[in-house]
C-alpha cells in the first residue's frame, strides 16, 4: 500500500473523521473527546485510544501529558492536522448539503435494479 493512501485511511476512518472535527474546535481530554464523539456515535476507549494514537503518530495530534495527580492528557491539533481536520470538515459539509441529492440517486438506482429484476 502507497504510504499517501494509508495517511488517507487514518484520516477518513469512521474515528479519524470525528476525531479530527471535534479537535478542531479546542483540545480535549480524553473522557471529553469521548463524550463529544458519543454524541454522534459510541466509541469504545479502545478505539479512540487507538485513533489519537495513530493521528499522533502521522503528526496530526499532540497529546499533551501533565505530570500532575491525578494524571492529566489533554489532545490538541497540530497544523498538518488542522489542515486536515479543515478538509475532512469541508467534506462532511459537503455531504450534509447534497444528502438529497444523494438519496434521490439511491432511489433511482434501486428502481432501477428493481425493475430490471421482475
Amino acid at each position: 500500500m502507497c504510504p499517501h493512501r494509508l495517511v488517507l485511511e487514518h484520516v477518513t476512518s469512521r474515528w479519524g473523521v470525528l476525531v479530527l472535527d471535534a479537535l478542531l474546535d479546542r483540545p480535549y481530554r480524553f473522557s471529553e473527546l469521548r463524550r463529544e464523539i458519543g454524541k454522534v456515535a459510541a466509541v469504545s476507549e479502545k478505539m479512540l485510544a487507538q485513533t489519537l494514537r495513530t493521528l499522533e503518530r502521522d503528526g496530526f495530534v499532540r497529546r499533551d501529558a501533565k505530570p500532575v495527580i491525578p494524571p492529566r492528557v489533554d489532545y490538541s491539533m497540530t497544523e498538518l492536522g488542522r489542515e486536515a481536520a479543515e478538509q475532512v470538515r469541508a467534506l462532511a459539509r459537503w455531504t450534509g448539503v447534497r444528502m438529497a441529492d444523494v438519496e434521490r440517486a439511491r432511489a433511482a438506482y434501486d428502481a432501477a435494479k428493481e425493475s430490471t429484476s421482475v
